[in-house]
């Protein structure tokens, strides 16, 4: 589905030259589920938007499913955004105002193809909010409105979901519920592809890919041993934190 081949995104400071993206080479295949970790200024976000078709590398080729799409056009790249990518983001971009049913429908409004707000509510019921279609962002909770944010970005039916942070606003039980979602959208056979910080969410992806300094340095896919691993101190480490707040 995806093919990255050296790809570099440079910018300009003054008199230096950042490399965000310091010559990656990424394949990822339809139906994978795939979690891209690293500290920040890793370039882990850029890559994600260069990915989506929000950036263009400063060179490299990439290929979506099979189209060459560096040197495309900003309409060009708007369509394949439209019609294969979904996106979800860690501050959900969300319209304030607007009920969560039109905020999910708004994707609709591009693909120039009549349209009805069905396929919204459909979308609300897949993560579990069709009762509060009508409520506006601000009636909703940090888990509601990331779930309004993926089904906004399963509506179209994209072949892909690129997620950036989707968990990093919310508590321990929230993220969980979330990435319950994901799991499930990936079970039905959506690519996901998510970027994070957190190791815990990044190791319940199939395969993760930690960045650093613009580069990737490790790709590998990740065992149940492996996994059981990260969470058991993920857990041992929130212990210890809690232990010494209650005594303080």
């Amino acid at each position: 589905m995806i093919e990255g081949e050296q790809l570099r995104k440079e910018y300009n400071m003054g008199d230096t030259v950042v490399h965000a993206l310091d010559g990656v080479d990424l394949r990822i295949a339809e139906g994978e589920f795939v979690s891209i970790v690293g500290a920040s200024g890793s370039g882990k976000s850029t890559l994600m938007h260069i990915l989506g078709c929000l950036d263009r590398p400063t060179s490299g080729e990439l290929l979506i499913q099979g189209q060459p799409v560096s040197s495309m056009n900003d309409r060009r790249l708007a369509a394949i955004r439209n019609r294969y990518i979904g996106f979800v983001f860690q501050t959900f971009n969300l319209i304030n105002r607007t009920s969560a049913l039109d905020n999910v429908a708004l994707p609709l409004v591009y693909t120039r193809k009549p349209f009805s707000k069905r396929d919204a509510r459909r979308a609300l019921e897949r993560v579990g909010l069709a009762d509060r279609a009508r409520h506006t962002p601000s009636e909703l909770s940090g888990g509601e409105c990331q779930r309004v944010a993926i089904a906004r970005a399963i509506v179209n039916h994209p072949k892909l979901i690129l997620a950036d942070e989707p968990t990093g606003n919310l508590d321990t039980g929230t993220s969980a519920q979330i990435m319950e979602i994901f799991h499930d959208l990936h079970a039905n056979g959506l690519t996901i592809v998510i970027v994070t910080h957190e190791t815990e969410i990044a190791v319940q992806a199939q395969r993760m890919i930690q960045m650093c300094d613009g580069r990737v340095i490790d790709d590998s896919h990740v065992d149940e041993a492996r996994r059981r691993e990260v969470v058991a101190l993920v857990e041992s480490t929130r212990r210890r934190m809690f232990r010494t707040r209650s005594a303080s």
